[in-house]
């Protein structure tokens, strides 16, 4: 332990002191490693319950992947981060909390607050933003929101985890400056506003694993002042050398890499002290959240879940464009055509560990058609974006065994015997901690009578790491193994790939289905297993489809076409290849289009896609990801019942060619930031290159007239007026610029914003703080030039018609 971190941290563990006295080497070497999959060792002796942890940060699932458990979906990391309301973000980090302690859990493990460095980060839906600013704020907000509410907040991933290309073992090279301005940012707000835990990523930076990197101690520890556990990622502690690192709890346990800890202690390998600061960390989190001694934690405050989640999906809907269709008179509409599978089936989530089970989900499609009373809603598909098997609807389900709507899952010996058996209702399962016997299993089956609603031949079949064998009424049709591809286990666990048969079947009458699982162990996910039985989409023309969406547009008096991704695009375990729409969905909007009927385009997409069709349609709004209650926004949105809240927290190209920073992919393991701190629209400004949309834009169904900005103190006040006929939201944004600096710097960066509501009429001030940090570089410590800065406030980094000097004495 060095002498920094024992003072940093020797005040706030000190009462523990007498705690840890009471443990031997062995329990103390127990306490720094999971018990399990979710949980921490429980030592009853010091009074010391088990702590869990689970998977968030938009959500949080609990210790069991389990439908019979669901949970509160929210919308995504970069739907909340669109809202720039740090408000909003508190009240999210506090809903998070109230379904946390609903469920048992006493460690969050979010927010995720990489950066998006470049769009084709695959996971970029679970992040903020591409500014460190913006980011650094929301996250300090959600953690504050989480922990006022004595649940422990883990933002993730420290440090330079912004892509996915061979996640586990990617070298990130990049300078201190930027590390420091751009990717440590985030973090150090986050450790300023009280975080209780943070979690260590998979990936080297500058050569060091990040569990073994002296990044753990320095900054983090020796000038931050963490007090908290550094959790790794899971299974990211890779040997010993991560004891003489800052890294307190390796996850999940008993972890292999730590299991000679006890000897290396004995024979003098490893130093005792520096498991001692570890298990004083433990303890620490355990009081803090309510596992240690009588303390019992607090109450959250009742939570109406699917009402936050609506309004945090309002709040993050950005209005792209509007030529005048928006918001739309209902009562005018005779016939409206709904098109695209997305409208049907709309993504809430991205794919990956973020991923939580809701009760329902209410579509675009349903909720157009409820705030459309009077009028005709027909739907056409439009195009197919689903890739793979989609679970079977429970309604058309009978569990064999129970006669109630659902499946039988069995699980097997090698002997045949049956070891274990649920009744499920989803036929879409992970089984990552909970009881049933995964790893002593060999065959895993599930049994269900399917009674379909058309006749017709279905693709049915299955996805998974595993292979199969597919019964109907008792025939053999599939007995294969999908292909994985790639070498990334987790993606292929969390997102596997599918195979499929076609199958004839007659509307209802029930057909028996049956699926044989043989179970294969993957190593550190040898206790876990994900399998899906389901149905894969039509193999319907394409152009056919294009062609029904079009005579329907063609008979309406207005179109919304809902586009979006799939899990094979956003997700955690690999990156993007490509910005386009999947499947033939630019063609699709394109003919609608060309119908003449007004067209409204709804795009459901986590981060940045291309719109090559944008200036051809009448409006188009980003939805994100918008949780489980995302029909319902943005259905609110369009008809003008809620102003879209929006910003773009992410700068969005016309055409992937024109992206500054495209770097995800390692070169011989190394993947370097060449780019230093010109992310985002930081690197669209220093390439003097536009984008379709850029950073911060977003429109409401008001107008506004900017007054003036002025200095008061250390804050700027910004006057604004509402000049429009409806109650409005703008972002008021705060730019610097320094073009003399003596050092490299943006063209201009983010240095605070507000945002402000306003009646018709009605004038309003927004109050930003611009601490002297804000504008301070990193040389070896934080330097502030002294002289004349320029700052600039307005509704968009390109849109920015105040400005004030803004002088630092020397």
């Amino acid at each position: 332990m060095t002498e920094t971190a024992t003072s940093t941290h020797t005040d706030s563990v000190q009462h523990l002191v007498p705690l840890l006295d009471r443990l031997t080497l062995e329990q103390k070497a127990a306490l720094v490693q999971g018990a399990d999959f979710w949980t921490t060792v429980p030592l009853p002796e010091i009074g010391l319950r088990a702590m869990t942890l689970s998977d968030g940060p938009a959500g949080v699932r609990g210790p069991r992947w389990d439908e019979r458990e669901p949970s509160l979906n929210l919308p995504s990391g970069s739907a909340l981060a669109a809202s720039w309301d740090v408000d909003l973000a508190y009240r999210y980090g506090a809903a998070a909390a109230s379904e946390a302690r609903r469920k048992g859990v006493d460690v969050v493990l979010g927010p995720t607050i990489n950066l998006h460095r470049s769009p084709l980060g695959g996971r970029h839906f679970e992040c903020f933003s591409e500014d460190p600013e913006l980011t650094a704020e929301l996250a300090a907000a959600y953690v504050r929101g989480l922990q006022d509410n004595d649940v422990a907040a883990c933002p993730k991933h420290y440090v330079a985890n912004d892509s996915e290309t061979d996640r586990f073992t990617v070298d990130v090279r990049v300078d201190e400056r930027a590390l420091r301005e751009n990717y440590l940012a985030p973090f150090e707000r986050a450790v300023d506003a009280g975080a209780w835990t943070i979690m260590s990523a998979y990936n080297a930076v500058d050569g060091v694993t990040m569990t073994e990197n002296d990044l753990l101690e320095t900054p983090l520890n020796s000038e931050w002042g963490f007090d908290g556990v550094v959790i790794s990622d899971w299974t990211a502690v890779r040997s010993l050398d991560s004891v003489p690192a800052a890294q307190d709890l390796a996850m999940p346990g008993p972890a292999p890499a730590w299991a000679d800890l006890v000897a290396a202690i004995r024979d003098g390998r490893l130093n005792e002290a520096d498991l001692d600061r570890k298990v004083l960390r433990v303890l620490l989190l355990a009081q803090r959240v309510g596992a240690l001694g009588e303390r019992e934690p607090r109450e959250p405050a009742p939570l109406d879940g699917p009402a936050f989640a609506r309004e945090a999906a309002i709040e993050g809907t950005v209005l792209l464009r509007n030529e005048g269709v928006l918001p739309l008179d209902a009562s005018s509409l005779g016939r409206v055509a709904v098109i695209g599978q997305n409208a049907r089936e709309a993504r809430t989530q991205g794919g990956g560990s973020a991923t939580v089970i809701p009760e329902s989900v209410v579509s675009p499609l349903d909720a157009i058609r409820a705030a459309v009373p009077g009028a005709d809603v027909g739907f056409e598909i439009g195009a197919v974006v689903q890739e793979g098997v989609a679970e079977i609807p429970l309604a058309h389900l009978t569990n064999p065994a129970t006669g109630e709507a659902g499946i039988r899952v069995a699980f097997f010996d090698a002997d045949g015997t049956e070891l274990f058996a649920e009744n499920r209702r989803s036929t879409a399962l992970v089984w990552f901690g909970g009881d049933a016997p995964i790893a002593a299993s060999a065959t895993v089956v599930f049994e269900t009578l399917y009674t379909p609603a058309e006749t017709g031949d279905i693709e049915l079949g299955f996805a998974g790491a595993n292979p199969g064998k597919l019964y109907v009424d008792g025939q053999l049709v599939l007995d294969d193994s999908p292909v994985i591809e790639g070498t990334d286990l987790g993606a292929a666990f969390l997102n596997p790939p599918s195979i499929t048969a076609t199958v004839a079947v007659e509307a209802g009458r029930e057909t028996a289905v049956r699926v044989e699982f043989s179970r294969e162990s993957h190593g550190a996910l040898s206790g876990a297993l994900s399998a899906t039985l389901g149905i894969a989409p039509e193999r319907t023309d394409a152009d056919e489809l294009i062609a029904r969406a079009v005579a329907e547009a063609a008979a309406s008096d207005l179109a919304i076409v809902v586009v979006g991704t799939n899990s094979k695009v956003e997700s955690e375990g690999y990156d993007r290849t490509s910005l386009d729409l999947p499947g033939r969905q630019d063609d699709l909007v394109r003919a609608v289009a060309a119908t003449g009927t007004p067209t409204v385009v709804v795009v459901n997409a986590g981060s940045p896609v291309v719109l090559p069709w944008a200036e051809d349609v009448a409006a188009v709004v980003q939805g994100y990801f918008g949780g489980q209650e995302f029909g319902h926004a943005i259905a609110d949105v369009l008809t003008g019942a809620a102003e879209p809240g929006g910003r773009l927290p992410t700068t969005w190209p016309a055409a992937l060619a024109d992206v500054p920073v495209t770097e995800v992919v390692p070169t011989d393991g190394r993947l370097e930031y060449r780019e230093g701190l010109h992310i985002g629209y930081r690197a669209w400004l220093k390439a003097d290159a536009v984008p379709a949309f850029a950073f911060g834009h977003g429109l409401g169904y008001t107008t506004w007239s900017w007054g003036a900005a002025q200095r008061t103190g250390d804050t700027v006040e910004v006057t604004l007026a509402n000049t429009g006929h409806r109650r409005g939201k703008q972002v008021v944004q705060v730019y610097a610029e320094r073009p003399e600096s003596a050092v490299e710097r943006p063209e201009r960066w983010l240095v605070g914003f507000a945002t402000v509501h306003a009646a018709p009429g009605e004038t309003v001030t927004a109050t930003i703080p611009v601490p002297a940090r804000r504008l301070a570089h990193w040389a070896g410590e934080w330097t502030v030039e002294s002289g004349a800065y320029t700052l600039r406030a307005g509704a968009s980094v390109a849109d920015l018609p105040l400005s004030l000097e803004w002088r630092i004495a020397s």
